[in-house]
């Protein structure tokens, strides 16, 4: 394990090098690579957003759902090149609100960091909702009766957002190691699973995923096939949020960030496409019982082994949780400390003797819980937080070729892309509009009305016939804009860099 302390040398050049930025030293600065790397896999989590949406993409295009995970793992990289070399430059907590903060202007930054908070705000709901549909089988499993009703899954869903609250405030060394344990557990958990099936339990043939098991597979049916993918794919950026909490993070949040999405493409990847081969009967059947991992490793196998998998699934989803509600809540902090959000002067305390955000902590997890008043079912919350995260990245995406146009970067970093820097942003931004429209198009597969999903009622019916994407993104912007408008636009904004980070062209209003 990494997370020893530094040296007072290496101390004191790390946090000489965050004054620069006009901060001083506040969270605990004991994280190494690996246990940065840990943290942004934990996010990404292949074993979470598989389990989660798996069925979705077989019962749509059948085996040929595989390919949305190279697809996107390639668009996803293209977007983490800039983002490695962003965080090389600007080694601070926030990520990409801090990014748009000081390559941008003031009001950008400010909803870029917005956006990006209720995003991962509600991937804390959808994760922690998340854990019960593997958990509670699993205990079921060992001789429990639980009811895996909506009723249990919200509750388990609280208790999980407790326990992992006080884990996180408890401090950054217990959350690196029980990372580190648990990504080397998943990585383990998922290539020798993947390894039985494929072969003791190869029913499909390895060209499963040249086969569409009956469906009509369009260009429509697959971009929505690809949900899974794009729900698993991101985060990636947590490695950067902990800059302040990270060994000389110039050189290696970049490294994590890249590592993090290598990792989790080739372990899901062989993870799914072990999967599929072993899906029982006739692909065609697999597809109408719209079978996901739980339910194919559950007919091929022992009821032990099938309940060893929901427990190795469960440890995963609970370290994804860990991870993500540890990346929102620095992203808090950060605004906090800047004066950018409602009760700035509470969110921004630190613990003198755990070194953790723990109010802002707190606030993530109270309003991570409201979406819960209304719970319909992971999936729906999944797709509108990852459609938020993209939206995020999206802006800040802006926000950086802008400032490569405007002849950013001047100064060397650990990580560069050189000539490359502009045809990468261009390509990310390509990328990121085109499944932004993806998420947006309204169908009863990813973005239905509440009344399609038969559970959400908003008690209006103009409300109950949007798409619930829409809702959500025109809501949280709506409330957003007002906020700046009547409070926020009067701040200044705190922008202070070493000479060369910021681009001449950057403007505070």
């Amino acid at each position: 394990m990494d997370i020893r302390d530094e040296t007072p040398v290496e101390a004191a050049s790390d946090e000489a090098e965050l004054a620069r930025f006009g901060y001083r030293q506040e969270l605990r600065r004991s994280l190494g690579l690996f246990s940065s790397f840990a943290v942004a896999f934990s996010y990404i989590s292949p074993s979470t957003g598989i389990f989660t949406l798996f069925a979705l993409g077989l019962s749509t295009v059948g085996g040929l759902f595989f390919w949305s995970w190279p697809i996107v793992a390639i668009g996803q990289f293209i977007i983490a090149l800039s983002f490695a070399e962003v965080s090389s430059h600007i080694p601070v907590a926030g990520s990409v609100y801090q990014w748009a903060k000081y390559l941008s202007n003031k009001t950008q930054a400010w909803f870029n960091g917005w956006i990006y908070l209720f995003a991962g705000i509600l991937t804390v709901t959808a994760v922690a909702v998340t854990l019960p549909l593997a958990l509670i089988p699993a205990l079921n499993g060992i001789g429990w009766h639980m009811a895996n009703s909506l009723h249990n899954q919200r509750i388990m869903a609280l208790v999980a957002m407790v326990v992992v609250s006080l884990l996180n405030i408890y401090g950054v060394r217990v959350v690196a190691l029980i990372n580190n344990v648990g990504v080397l557990f998943e990585i383990l958990g998922m290539v020798v699973f993947a390894f039985v099936m494929a072969l003791f339990h190869n029913h499909q043939g390895v060209g499963v995923v040249f086969h569409s098991g009956g469906t009509n597979v369009t260009m429509s049916t697959f971009l929505v096939a690809m949900f899974m993918s794009l729900f698993v794919i991101y985060g990636f950026d947590t490695a950067s949020t902990l800059a302040e909490e990270t060994r000389n993070p110039r050189k290696e949040a970049p490294k994590a960030v890249l590592y993090s999405i290598a990792g989790a493409f080739v372990i899901g990847g062989i993870f799914i496409w072990a999967t599929l081969m072993a899906v029982p009967n006739t692909l065609a059947s697999g597809v109408k019982g719209a079978l996901g991992p739980a339910q194919i490793i559950d007919a091929n196998f022992s009821n032990a082994f099938a309940t060893t998998y929901l427990t190795v699934v469960s440890i995963a989803i609970f370290i994804c949780l860990l991870a993500i509600q540890a990346n929102t809540m620095r992203l808090c902090f950060g605004m906090a400390r800047d004066e950018q959000l409602p009760g700035s002067m509470w969110l921004r305390n630190v613990s003198p003797r755990l070194n953790t955000p723990w109010v802002a902590c707190i606030a993530v997890t109270a309003l991570a819980a409201v979406p819960l008043i209304q719970y319909a079912g992971a999936a729906y919350l999944a797709i509108a937080a990852t459609g938020l995260i993209y939206v995020s990245y999206f802006i800040v995406g802006v926000a950086i070729l802008r400032a490569r146009y405007a002849g950013w970067p001047r100064r060397k970093a650990p990580f560069k892309l050189g000539v490359w820097g502009i045809p990468v942003s261009i390509l990310g931004l390509l990328w990121g509009g085109a499944m932004l429209v993806n998420f947006a198009w309204p169908r009863f597969a990813s973005n239905p009305t509440p009344d399609q999903t038969g559970y959400l009622n908003f008690h209006w019916g103009w409300l109950n016939h949007r798409p619930i994407l829409w809702t959500v993104f025109i809501v949280i912007g709506a409330v957003g804009a007002a906020y700046y408008a009547l409070v926020q636009r009067h701040k200044p904004a705190h922008i202070e860099a070493p000479e060369g980070e910021v681009p001449s062209a950057v403007t505070t209003t």
